[in-house]
């Protein structure tokens, strides 16, 4: 069996839309409004609290649903130029949620946004839910436009919830084992990079970009005085890790390695 390198198209959509990165409602006729918080019930359709008296809610009285667009733009956590990691544009048709579900669709909220409001909706807000017809996603790896039933079938990247906490300490904490990283990765890099990366100086500035459960992305600049001319470099885990144990001895042989 061939192990997987990187993740599926389904995968990188629903991590897209797990929650984590910042939406915006388009229905038609209604100015763009950002989405206060968002996440997915169980099959990855996005819950969405929004104020009561906006303009979307407004349009959605006296109808059952209307067509809408949920644009979601991922940005990484670390502060880097151009930090917009990926996009999302989730077609369909987005309606109020059901009173007798808003109190569970406001705890699957809550989760991963602790808002004060999500304790008791009252007047001033509601949850609005989306019903997937068409996903497209625009990201590291490129393009792809999915199906509901392809979407439906992936599961988030298990680090979603948490990568933001990681990439922030391996920037903090690591950026010599990372700079180590990246020497140790010449040997597998193409010539243009691997020119860069040999470099006489300082070599590059490498900061942590992304991270998923088959690598991570780095992002790579000459060090001053010279222009940074960014470039970004894949980092590919020998086997796709599970969870923060198996992430961890990755890491420690990555840095191992590249520090031999």
């Amino acid at each position: 069996m061939t192990t997987l390198r990187r993740p599926t198209a389904g995968e990188r959509a629903r991590t897209l839309a797990y929650g984590v990165a910042d939406g915006v409602l388009a229905v038609p006729g209604v100015p763009y409004a950002p989405v206060s918080a968002h996440a997915t019930d169980e099959d990855g359709r996005p819950l969405l609290l929004v104020p009561a008296e906006s303009a979307a809610v407004a349009a959605l009285r006296g109808e059952s649903d209307l067509p809408a667009t949920l644009r979601i733009s991922d940005v990484a956590p670390v502060a880097l130029p151009d930090r917009v990691r990926g996009r999302a544009w989730m077609h369909g048709w987005v309606a109020e949620v059901a009173a007798e579900r808003r109190g569970e669709a406001a705890l699957r909220i809550s989760r991963l946004h602790p808002r004060p409001e999500l304790l008791d909706l009252g007047d001033a807000w509601t949850i609005l839910v989306l019903e997937v017809a068409e996903i497209e996603i625009e990201d590291a790896w490129g393009c792809a436009t999915l199906e509901p039933e392809e979407y439906q079938a992936a599961v988030p990247d298990p680090f979603v919830a948490i990568e933001a906490g990681m990439l922030t300490h391996l920037d903090t904490c690591h950026r010599g084992e990372l700079a180590q990283l990246l020497k140790g990765l010449r040997a597998v890099a193409d010539e243009a990079t691997r020119e860069r990366i040999g470099r006489p100086g300082a070599g590059p500035v490498v900061r942590p970009l992304a991270l998923d459960r088959y690598g991570m992305w780095l992002r790579c600049s000459d060090a001053p005085p010279a222009e940074p001319d960014p470039f970004d470099l894949r980092v590919v885990f020998s086997e796709p890790v599970r969870d923060i144990h198996g992430l961890r001895c990755v890491y420690r042989r990555l840095f191992a390695t590249a520090t031999s």
